[in-house]
Formats: C-alpha cells, sequence, structure tokens
C-alpha cells in the first residue's frame, strides 16, 4: 500500500501538480550531495524560481522550507537539489519518524524548481524501554543516564530517533568501560519497544599501580591519597582523578608542560581479569616565572589584574604554578581574576621569554572585559520577607576619579570604571520589609588582599508588638590569609527606633520604646575549604566571632557558624547527591535589648523550618490586660541549631529534590525539630547563583508557644 502511495506522490509531482510549492525560506547549514551533475551538462546556471511539497501532512510547506539552506532566487549549483532532499529528510527522522522516504522531482529541476515529493511515514512512539544483560549496574541507574525515553518531561510522549538510540549505546558502551567492564557490548533492538542488549563482560580488577617516567618525585609522593587498591574493580573514574592529582603535583611545582595519560595495561596469562593501573609520565623541565604582560583592558586598570595575580603567588621569580594557570583555558586563575574584575574572558598563556631563557616562562594575560555596571529591576518574594521590589544600580570595577562627561555616559555605564571597586546603591521596598542601602567596597585596600566595607543603611520592619526602624553605618576590614583563612573587624553605630508599640506589648518592649543609640565594635576569624562558594559539594566553612556594643545598651554578642558538605553518591550521569550538615551557636552577655537578641525560625540566618520567621522565642507576658499570657515575642539569651539537609538531582543539576531535618534549642521551652522535604531549583540567567527554594516542614518537637508554618519558600532576584 505504501509503495502505491508513494508512486502517485511521485506522478503528482512529475506533473507538477504538488500543492505544497511556496515562495522564499529559511537557510540551515546545508549537507553534502551529488548525483545531480548531468541536468546541467551546458554549465548553465539555473535559479531556484519555485519550491515545492507534496506528501507532507504534518509540517506546513513554511515549516520544512525554513530548514533549507537556500531560497527562491539563488543560484542551483549541482549538489543543491540533494542536499534539500538530505535536509527534509533529517528533519522527519529527528521528529520520529524512522521511516520517511523523500524523493526530488527531477524533472523538473531544468525548469529551476525543486519539488520534494515526501512519504512520511508512520511517526513511531516509544512505548517502553528495556534493558537485558546488566547484572552489574541496575536498571533503574541505567534508565536514569540515557535520553531515549518514553516520555518527555513526565507528560508528553517520546519519539523514536535512530541518532538519540545510538548516541545511547554509546554512553552505556562507555558507562560500563568506566566502571571496569572494559570488554563490554551494547546493541539496541527494536523502535517501538527498545530494549537494550548488554554484554557486560568481565568485570576487571587492579593488579598493581605502575608509575613510570617519574623522576623528579618518588612514587610515595605521587601516589599519595590513591583510592584505588589492588584487587578493587577497575574504576576508570578514580583512576582519572588520580591522574589529575598527580598532574597537581606537577603543575604546582612549574612543570608547565607536564603530562599524565592513565590506561589500564591488561596482565598476560592471568587466571584472574586482572589490569595493571598505568601512569605514564612526561615531567619535561621546571619553570620559574619571567615577566607577566597583561593585555586587552581598555577599561580596567592593570593594577587591578595583578593584585589577583599576587594573592594567588603568581608573580616573577615564583614557581609557574601551571595548576592553577594550566595551558589549557577554564584554570582557577583565569576564574578568579574573572570573579573579581567581571571580565567576560581571561587567558593566561605561558609564552617562551625573548632571551630565550631554559628556566624561564613568560606569561600573557589577555582580558576581554565584560559589563561591569548595570541597572537591576526586579522583584523577591519569600515567606519571611514577603514582596519585594529591587531597583539596583552597581557597578563592579568602580572608579570614583573617572568622571562622566555627560548624563547619558553616566546612564549608559561608561563612567566611573576601572579601579577594580564596587559600589552598590539599592532601593527595595516591600510589602513586609523596606530596605535602602548604599555600599562601597574595596578588594585590595592598599593593595593586599584586604577588603574594606562601607555601608549606609535604612531599614523598615513590622514586628509583632512594634514597629522597628533601624539607620545604620557600618566599617569594616576582612583579612584574607593563607590557607584560605581569613580574619576581620567591623565597626557600627546605628539607630533603633522602635515604636507603634501595641497596647498590650510586653514591658520588655516597652523599656525600649523610642531611639536606641548603639556602637558597636566585632572581631572575627573563618576559614572557607569549600569545593564552590555557591554550590558546595566537598569541604567545611565556618566564621565566628564576637561584638561588644555599649551606648544605650552595653553587651557583647558571641556567634559562630560550622557547615560541613559531602558527597553521598555520584550516578553515571556524575550528577551528585550531596549532604550539607550545618551547627550555629550564639550568645549575649549582658542586657541586650530585645531586637538585638535571638529569634529561631524561617529560613533566614537562624531558621528552622516548619516553624514561622522568629516563631522560636522566648515570650513576654502581656501589659494593660486584665488576664496576661505569655504571647508577644521578645528573643532570647541564647540559641543552637543543628541542621541535617541531603539535595539528590532529579533533572541536570537545575532541579534537586531536597529532604532534611531541622533543629535547635534555645534558652526556654526544650527542643525543637522538624523533618521535611522540597525542591531546589537553579537558573542563574534569571535568578542569580542563588536558588530558588520550595519547602515542606513538619516539627514533631515543639513547644506550646511556638508558632509553625508548614510551606516556606524564597525566589529572589528576578530579573525583569
Amino acid at each position: 500500500m505504501r509503495e502505491v502511495v508513494l508512486i502517485s506522490l511521485i506522478s503528482i509531482g512529475l506533473l507538477g501538480l504538488g500543492s505544497g510549492c511556496t515562495g522564499a525560506g529559511g537557510r540551515a547549514r546545508p549537507s553534502p550531495g551529488a548525483g545531480l551533475g548531468a541536468k546541467y551538462g551546458d554549465g548553465r546556471r539555473n535559479v531556484v524560481r519555485l519550491i515545492g511539497f507534496a506528501g507532507n501532512h504534518t509540517y506546513k510547506d513554511k515549516t520544512l522550507e525554513k530548514n533549507l539552506d537556500f531560497e527562491v532566487g539563488d543560484y542551483l549549483d549541482p549538489v543543491l537539489a540533494e542536499t534539500g532532499r538530505g535536509i527534509i529528510d533529517e528533519f522527519y527522522r529527528k521528529k520520529g519518524f524512522a521511516h520517511t522516504v523523500v524523493m526530488l522531482n527531477e524533472a523538473r529541476i531544468s525548469e529551476g524548481e525543486l519539488i520534494y515529493i515526501i512519504d512520511e511515514g508512520p511517526r513511531v512512539r516509544i512505548m517502553s524501554v528495556k534493558f537485558k544483560g546488566n547484572n552489574g549496574i541496575k536498571t533503574g541507574d541505567l534508565k536514569k543516564a540515557i535520553r531515549t525515553k518514553t516520555r518527555r518531561w513526565l507528560i508528553r510522549p517520546a519519539y523514536y530517533t535512530e541518532e538519540k538510540v545510538s548516541g545511547d549505546v554509546e554512553k552505556l558502551r562507555t558507562i560500563y568501560y568506566r566502571r571496569g567492564y572494559l570488554n563490554n557490548s551494547v546493541r539496541a533492538l527494536g523502535e517501538s519497544h527498545i530494549t537494550f542488549i548488554i554484554d557486560e563482560g568481565p568485570l576487571y580488577k587492579v593488579g598493581n599501580t605502575v608509575l613510570r617516567g617519574n623522576t623528579h618525585f618518588d612514587n610515595e609522593t605521587l601516589l599519595e591519597g590513591l583510592e584505588l587498591e589492588s584487587g578493587q574493580p577497575y574504576y576508570q573514574q578514580k583512576v582519572e582523578a588520580h591522574a589529575k592529582r598527580i598532574l597537581k603535583v606537577y603543575r604546582e611545582n612549574g612543570f608547565v608542560n607536564a603530562r599524565v595519560v592513565q590506561r589500564p595495561e591488561f596482565v598476560q596469562g592471568a587466571l584472574a581479569n586482572i589490569v595493571n593501573a598505568v601512569f605514564d609520565i612526561a615531567e619535561d623541565k621546571q619553570f620559574r616565572i619571567g615577566r607577566v604582560e597583561i593585555t586587552g583592558n581598555e577599561e580596567t586598570q592593570d593594577k587591578v589584574i595583578r593584585r589577583v595575580l599576587d594573592e594567588y603567588g603568581f608573580t616573577p621569580g615564583a614557581l609557574y604554578n601551571a595548576h592553577i594557570a594550566p595551558n589549557e583555558p577554564g584554570g582557577q586563575l583565569e576564574r578568579y581574576i574573572q570573579r573579581m574584575t567581571l571580565a567576560e574572558q581571561a587567558i593566561i598563556m605561558p609564552i617562551p621569554p625573548a632571551d630565550e631563557s631554559s628556566d624561564r616562562m613568560d606569561a600573557s594575560v589577555d582580558i576581554r572585559e565584560g559589563l561591569t555596571g548595570m541597572w537591576n529591576p526586579g522583584v523577591g518574594v519569600g515567606s519571611d520577607s514577603g514582596v519585594m521590589g529591587h531597583l539596583v544600580f552597581q557597578q563592579r570595577n568602580f572608579d570614583i576619579t573617572d568622571t562622566p562627561e555627560s548624563f547619558k555616559d553616566f546612564i549608559m555605564m561608561k563612567s566611573f570604571r576601572g579601579a577594580g571597586q564596587t559600589l552598590r546603591i539599592a532601593l527595595e521596598p516591600g510589602t513586609v520589609v523596606n530596605q535602602y542601602s548604599v555600599s562601597f567596597t574595596e578588594p585590595y585596600f592598599r593593595d593586599k588582599p584586604t577588603s574594606l566595607d562601607v555601608v549606609g543603611s535604612y531599614y523598615e520592619r513590622g514586628r509583632r508588638s512594634y514597629d522597628e526602624e533601624r539607620l545604620k553605618g557600618y566599617l569594616g576590614f576582612e583579612q584574607r590569609c593563607k590557607g584560605n583563612w581569613r580574619r576581620s573587624i567591623g565597626f557600627r553605630a546605628e539607630n533603633v527606633d522602635v515604636g507603634g508599640v501595641d497596647l498590650d506589648a510586653p514591658k520588655e518592649i516597652y523599656r525600649v520604646k523610642g531611639g536606641n543609640a548603639l556602637a558597636g565594635v566585632r572581631f572575627g576569624v573563618g576559614r572557607d575549604m569549600a569545593d564552590d562558594r555557591y554550590n558546595p559539594s566537598e569541604g567545611y566553612t565556618f566564621d565566628t566571632g564576637y561584638e561588644q556594643v555599649s551606648g544605650d545598651h552595653n553587651f557583647g554578642v558571641l556567634s559562630g557558624i560550622y557547615a560541613r558538605y559531602a558527597t553521598l553518591h555520584q550516578d553515571l550521569l556524575d550528577r551528585k547527591t550531596i549532604l550539607a550538615t550545618k551547627f550555629r551557636v550564639g550568645t549575649v552577655l549582658g542586657g541586650a535589648p530585645p531586637f538585638e537578641k535571638f529569634y529561631g525560625g524561617g529560613t533566614g540566618t537562624y531558621g528552622i523550618r516548619g516553624f514561622e520567621y522568629r516563631g522560636v522565642s522566648t515570650r513576654g507576658l502581656q501589659t494593660n490586660v486584665p488576664v496576661p499570657e505569655r504571647k508577644d515575642p521578645i528573643g532570647s539569651d541564647w540559641i543552637f541549631l543543628a541542621n541535617t539537609e541531603v539535595a539528590v538531582p532529579v533533572v541536570g543539576e537545575n532541579l534537586s529534590w531536597l529532604f532534611f531535618v531541622d533543629s535547635g534549642l534555645i534558652d526556654s521551652g526544650g527542643y525543637r525539630a522538624a523533618v521535611g522535604t522540597g525542591i531546589q531549583i537553579r537558573i542563574p540567567q534569571w535568578f542569580g547563583p542563588v536558588p530558588m527554594r520550595f519547602e515542606l516542614a513538619s516539627p514533631f518537637l515543639k513547644d506550646g508557644e511556638d508558632d509553625m508554618q508548614v510551606f516556606s519558600f524564597s525566589v529572589g532576584g528576578l530579573l525583569f
């Protein structure tokens, strides 16, 4: 029957009666074609006068024509028509039409008319995906690793494409190889019902670990930390990770061109399936840094970039650290420069010196400057703070001496640039919170790795039994030390106005009614050993500090936080399930006012999900009522929090499922704890590095005076 249909379509095309002839269309990348040279024996270059289609029922002519690499009016060369046929055929196959046949009405080519005759055939929907022969890896893990599925986005049907299935066959082969099945084979059968037939082959195990070519470092140094022992399965991922560790040792010590190649070496004649883990090392020469040349920075001053290089020890005379500045792009030092200068691109390349010195290597630092200043209108919303609007002016390469020549230059961010400082002016009115601030940061005060922060801010929020307004000035220094240590000192001068006090407010609130002048100095020390600032998977951070406050109230505040991150599981797509454990403590020493004490609950600094923002607190006794109750929160003199969270990737790295237990204790009531779940969504281009979160929590340990909140969420930084 299909042959009859196809013959009919060809006949229609030969007669030139195809109904799908249209005008000009879009362009696409051509595919090679051949076989039409005979049509142009006279050497004449024809022009495409008409493009038409016959037999296309699923897609309109315009849709098909947009995919072609030519349009009406273009010259018709010997391969053009055949190229179009291949493009249309590929288009259908990628849409799930596995048996589409596309033919060209060759009789009309000499007239400049390209008429494509299409037999679409059935669109093959994938009804099932199965695996056969997989004993070493679970079916569920394999299903997560491949693209071939029965549904797209859980609800849309998926269709068969040969390209997708072939890609998954190769992916499965790679997965098995990396898991130690070095002689595996995989093939796929079926279209609507697909079965991946897997012959795993033997699981190879590690015999010996062999280093070859190392003369500068001994075996003990290079094999330190190796996670692959004799008798264990030959996991390529672990071996590759250690190859990178060996390369790091060399590159950190100036071996710029060192290479480490890892490979399995099959043991001949062994009874068991054994391979040696071989590391072939090419050490090359050791170099020190010669000259450092900076190019491409038209707006940013040289010193802004050199300060970053100096902080990480990349200076003339030092060993050329090719671990943070490797030959290939994407090194750590390049990322540090990009982050500190907001450069669009930073490339560091070693260059042989002009004097041909054999023990030195010059460095070229090429900068492609990016957008450092911007006006950001946006909106944020959270269960703790309500809806907040954002209008932010920010210049991350600020220079007070680069004054604008016109108002237009100021609006278009063509002024106040070059010194690497940050100026931020934020207007953030909201339904619950209003805050306005001006902040200035010099990341290298006196050209040292010390940050200077100056902030002026106004904050307004309605509390349970009063309104709170804060007018604050802050000056702080933070010194970055070796080993990722940091120490800080900060000064604040603040006036806290307590107004709108309820008639039945506790006496603790009445005592601080009106203005309260505070002056404080804080000393802090911390360390950041996490592998990523915004999405850590390994390591830890901690910070502790003490602030002494005087003025209308005299007291001290001692606080600290410790957070540890660990990867519990890494799936076949290298996505990580991450465990985060956090402990936070704080205590006041002396007579602190209620607005300086500790409140637990919500999702903020002292958050306990499952409880309202500030819903965990010591309560004050009502006044001016016949039968007073302990109702409104007045803060606690000390607090302890312990939170544990597991984030499991669901879709790519942008959507994760959360499971958590939050708990804490204050100076009144018993221990509080809640268990919950939620989702985390990361869309950096919309929301920046901070993710969206939607969480449900149920307290199972609580006090009778606590305020509960099952659902919490935060969506911040959405730009218009």
